[in-house]
């Protein structure tokens, strides 16, 4: 377990002699002010109206700064910065699993596990083949849209970053589709539900199988009934248990490719990654099960992991250049937008056609 901990945090191109430099020290302050000025604007009522969590005003508040005064400090605190983004954002992922018990997957049944698997593996292969075959975008802004609108929003575009070792503009894409189409899926649900002709159970389970982000499965369901709402979170928590799964799969299948090129090149096969913080993101999800754990020390440890991801955020945003989203394009957005339109449309069809086999 030690060894696999030790593993997860490895940072990429970073030089850890260099974690006690002022570089270090003066990157984590930067990143850690900007994450608390994102935490108190999360808390003002208009953002909570609009249900903009710390994560997405981090990543915003981030690339605002990145694009003007941090080209002055950037050889000043980069090293702080760029452990931010990658080893505190591994931390963060391992400890999202404290939002999750087994009990909860059990609550929903197969029903609910069922239809959090089509609907993942529906969007994400959607995703790919829409991505490179009709859009002609890159791999990983593919990837991480397929990602974030299959599984749990900005957390699965971040967890996946380090898998694919992705560019920082290309996650800030990513993210920023998740909250177009996820906020507009929040407003949209509750108003849909009166021509659903479904039950609050059905629309919960609805709603958390397809909607992005967990904040914004909250809202859509409480739009409704405290009921919907309950059925929506706990569906919802099921998909997110599954991003441990998808990240291992995403790593075989990334280290197959990777291997079948380098065979072909004549070069030496690469060896399969195995992204341990995926892992133990699992084992953090079944120390929360056991119960052993102090209900007020797991309500800390999910407040010090939104700081966490917050802080990560920050980070990422700080190494995001303006320019680099503008080339993308609008072809992002399409391709965000037709998943939109598959979870909403297709994801009705497929909670319908499921439920019907139970």
């Amino acid at each position: 377990m030690l060894s696999a901990i030790k593993n997860s945090f490895q940072p990429i191109g970073i030089n850890t002699k260099q974690y006690g430099d002022t570089r270090w020290w003066l990157g984590m302050l930067l990143v850690v002010v900007l994450a608390g000025a994102s935490v108190a604007l999360s808390k003002l009522p208009i953002m909570q109206s609009a249900q903009f969590s710390s994560l997405t005003i981090g990543i915003v508040l981030g690339i605002i700064v990145g694009n003007s005064v941090f080209s002055r400090i950037a050889t000043r605190t980069d090293v702080g910065v760029d452990y931010a983004k990658s080893i505190l954002l591994k931390a963060g992922v391992i400890l999202f699993g404290f939002r999750i018990t087994f009990a909860q997957v059990a609550d929903v049944g197969w029903h609910g596990l069922l239809t959090d698997v089509v609907m993942l593996l529906g969007t994400f292969i959607l995703a790919v083949q829409l991505g490179k075959r009709v859009f002609k975008l890159d791999e990983q802004t593919t990837i991480l849209i397929g990602a974030g609108s299959s599984i749990c929003g900005a957390a699965a575009v971040m967890a996946t970053e380090p898998v694919i070792k992705a560019q920082a503009h290309k996650v800030s894409v990513a993210v920023a589709t998740v909250v177009v189409f996820g906020t507009l899926s929040m407003f949209a649900y509750p108003i849909m539900f009166e021509y659903m002709g479904v039950s609050e159970h059905a629309y919960g389970i609805f709603v958390g199988s397809t909607i992005h982000e967990v904040a914004q499965v909250v809202a859509a369901g409480t739009a409704v009934s405290a009921n919907a709402a309950d059925t929506a979170v706990i569906e919802k928590m099921l998909r997110v248990m599954m991003l441990a799964p998808f990240l291992v799969g995403l790593s075989f299948w990334q280290s197959k490719k990777h291997a079948n090129i380098n065979a072909h090149g004549g070069e030496q096969k690469s060896g399969i990654t195995i992204p341990w913080f995926a892992v133990l993101f699992i084992v953090a999800s079944g120390v929360h099960s056991l119960s052993v754990i102090p209900q007020g020390t797991t309500s800390a440890i999910i407040w010090f992991d939104n700081i966490l991801l917050t802080i990560a955020m920050v980070a990422l945003g700080l190494r995001t250049h303006v320019g680099a989203i503008r080339q993308a394009g609008i072809k992002p957005l399409l391709l965000a937008g037709c998943l939109f339109l598959f979870l909403t449309l297709a994801g009705f069809a497929i909670n319908i056609g499921i439920a019907q086999l139970f």
